[in-house]
């Protein structure tokens, strides 16, 4: 699809891309660097991806709820009108210890008829998914993840293997569904109850609301700049205060071309720009952990072009066996990692002295760092 028609959740560890067609064509689990279980972004034909999407001819409508990065989408058909509500839930202390993608359905008039599908990436032909035998939920292994695929009653399963799932649904109007995927890596899981999971998704929303609440911005276009922070939002990793370049990697920057880079990683000029940004907003956390993180990689590894989310030097490239968005090779990793780029001086003072314009105060340590 065009890049233009997906969507992106987030819970601070992850982020998922959702096409208008119901199709969560990307997410990588459980952080925004790991291997994708969904993939279908870079291989259309051959590509991990969780579907729901109307049976018949359909138009689709989408939007963020206000001040939220929930994603709502409604499906009109011939036959009627139904909703998707999605998110990549968190908890009421916070972000939930394993990765909850949530999704709603509800009928809203007439009838209308759900193909639900289901496909494990395999990581570019390196891991062999697998589904595994539980009396709780469709259980399934790929690689290193270990997920599960939870839904109701309502939701008419037709075939459940080690290629995927395929499903039914009919909703009709007043009627709802909630299916989920919960995921992990080398880590236990538990099997939440469907009803605590879609009362998450409208905690989740009541929580980027309460932190969009929270954002000091009275100037013009207010709604453009809360929404462009809840974007910025999405690509800090919560875990370690990094903050991402983007949310995908081997997009091309001319459909066809060769550079086809991986941005899921943490660069100077991009954190800094970020944390001048919530600075300038009075998101004061999330300003802090990225300062906090950018000065410990500093004292580290000096100043580098970019790092991982966890801290370490970046790979340089590497090519990935894949068709790539519309047919634009894709790699893994970025050669800027063993470039000297002088701006990143500039960049790093430039940071420090927003972050104490804005009031804030430089512990000794790291005024002696950046001496």
């Amino acid at each position: 699809m065009p890049l233009e028609q997906y969507g992106a959740l987030g819970d601070g560890r992850s982020v998922a891309l959702i096409g208008l067609d119901g199709s969560i064509d990307w997410w990588c689990v459980p952080h925004m660097d790991s291997p994708p279980l969904f993939d279908k972004l870079l291989a259309p034909q051959t590509g991990g991806f969780f579907s729901i999407t109307p049976s018949e001819a359909f138009v689709a409508e989408r939007r963020y709820l206000a001040d939220s990065n929930v994603l709502e989408t409604i499906f009109i058909t011939s036959q009627g009108r139904a909703r998707l509500t999605e998110s990549l839930n968190s908890g009421p202390a916070g972000r939930l210890p394993w990765a909850e993608l949530a999704r709603r359905i509800e009928g809203i008039e007439g009838k209308v008829d759900f193909d639900i599908a289901i496909d494990f990436g395999t990581q570019a032909d390196t891991v062999s998914p697998y589904v595994a035998p539980n009396d709780n939920a469709c259980v399934f292994h790929a690689g290193r993840i270990l997920g599960m695929f939870l839904h109701d009653h309502q939701v008419h399963i037709e075939r459940k293997d080690d290629m995927g799932v395929r499903a039914v649904l009919s909703l009709a109007a007043g009627q709802r569904s909630v299916v989920a995927i919960i995921a992990g890596r080398d880590e236990p899981l538990v099997v939440p109850p469907l009803a605590l999971i879609d009362e998450r998704i409208d905690g989740s929303h009541r929580e980027w609301c309460q932190w969009s609440k929270g954002l000091v911005y009275d100037g013009p276009y207010q709604t453009q700049v809360i929404r462009n922070a809840l974007a910025l939002k999405l690509l800090l990793s919560s875990p370690s205060g990094s903050i991402m370049a983007a949310a995908t990697s081997s997009l091309p920057e001319r459909i066809g071309g060769s550079k086809n880079y991986d941005y899921r990683f943490a660069w100077i000029r991009d954190a800094g720009y970020t944390i001048e940004a919530f600075l300038g907003i009075g998101a004061q956390p999330e300003a802090k952990a990225a300062f906090t993180w950018l000065l410990r990689r500093l004292d580290e590894h000096g100043p580098r072009v970019f790092y991982t989310l966890d801290g370490a030097i970046g790979d340089c490239v590497r090519p990935v066996d894949l068709p790539g968005y519309k047919n634009s090779p894709p790699v893994v990793g970025n050669d800027a990692r063993d470039q000297l780029q002088h701006g990143v001086f500039g960049d790093i003072f430039e940071t420090a002295r927003c972050f104490i314009d804005s009031g804030n105060i430089l512990d000794s340590p790291s005024a002696m760092l950046l001496s």
